[in-house]
């Protein structure tokens, strides 16, 4: 596109598809390559690719939620690499680059990634102990055009909260790794039920080395088949139908995504608490594509039965 400098990634998405035709993956997910989270996923139109290149700083590959043309919702831990994160504060964050519209991590090489004028961590946000506030915005330099494949997800507005989801489940995508804690080369999907808040709780509460669970979070279980989100796939939105009107919005971001096989929850930043501080640094700043989120969310559940 222009506003990226470059047209968005035409070359690569149609290499993608011919690649996807030529492996017979055009109709049918792919059940076979299961990761710890999912089957591979159609667009994800909200799905951003948040990337910190620097692999001497042990960098790599995260995910986030385009929430407006010029802004994208993550976890605020993404934007540290570990060996920098055990103590946080008077340290800026590093500038990601981040990729819209991207299914395969492959297509990295060949797009023009999304230029970031600034990164604004919650100011709630402390070290690699603290879980709380774990939420970060990335202002894009230029405004992005919405397509079939890059819209953004509205937030929740009053009263809607995910752990009142219609179909008590949300869908969520990511690059992380898989069944065999290998990386995924591929963004796929997984429908994953909301959890009980307390047991959730109760799981984590006396082990020091994860999110203390509170109010401000809310968690998703495993499904029947085991499969959970995993390393790499935390800064995701986890999207849920409003029960009223089956409109999509973000419940939450994924900052805990290390259940992989050994734990049962995965744990969110609840948005809906964090509304006044997004607002405030968004100043307002949303946009509304309900179609293509429906019909993205329609073809995620599907594969899923």
């Amino acid at each position: 596109m222009e506003t990226f400098n470059k047209k968005f990634c035409a070359a690569a998405v149609l290499l993608a598809a011919w690649v996807c035709v030529a492996e017979g993956r055009t109709t049918f997910p792919d059940r076979s390559r299961r990761m710890v989270g999912g089957t591979l996923a159609p667009h994800v139109p909200w799905q951003a690719m948040v990337y910190l290149s620097d692999r001497v700083l042990d960098g790599g590959f995260a995910g986030g939620a385009l929430i407006s043309d010029r802004w994208v919702l993550t976890t605020a831990r993404n934007l540290f690499v570990k060996k920098n994160r055990q103590n946080i504060q008077g340290k800026d964050p590093l500038i990601p680059k981040v990729y819209l519209g991207i299914s395969r991590k492959a297509e990295v090489k060949v797009c023009k990634d999304v230029a970031v004028e600034k990164v604004v961590i919650h100011p709630g946000f402390q070290n690699q102990s603290d879980w709380d506030n774990d939420l970060a915005l990335i202002k894009l330099k230029y405004s992005v055009i919405m397509t079939n494949k890059v819209t953004p997800i509205p937030l929740p507005e009053r009263g809607q909260d995910g752990d009142k989801a219609s179909q008590g489940s949300g869908v969520i995508a990511g690059w992380g790794w898989g069944t065999f804690l290998t990386p995924a080369t591929s963004l796929k999907h997984l429908v994953l039920p909301l959890a009980n808040h307390s047991d959730c709780k109760a799981e984590y509460e006396h082990n020091p080395f994860t999110p203390a669970v509170d109010e401000n979070m809310f968690c998703t279980e495993a499904t029947t088949f085991q499969e959970n989100v995993c390393f790499g796939d935390a800064g995701g939105a986890l999207a849920v139908p409003d029960p009223q009107t089956g409109d999509v919005y973000a419940a939450g971001i994924l900052t805990y995504d290390k259940p992989c096989n050994r734990h049962k929850y995965a744990v969110y930043m609840r948005i809906s608490s964090y509304l006044p501080w997004i607002h405030s640094v968004m100043r307002g700043d949303t946009d509304n594509s309900p179609a293509l989120r429906s019909d993205a969310m329609s073809t995620m559940y599907s594969w899923q039965s």
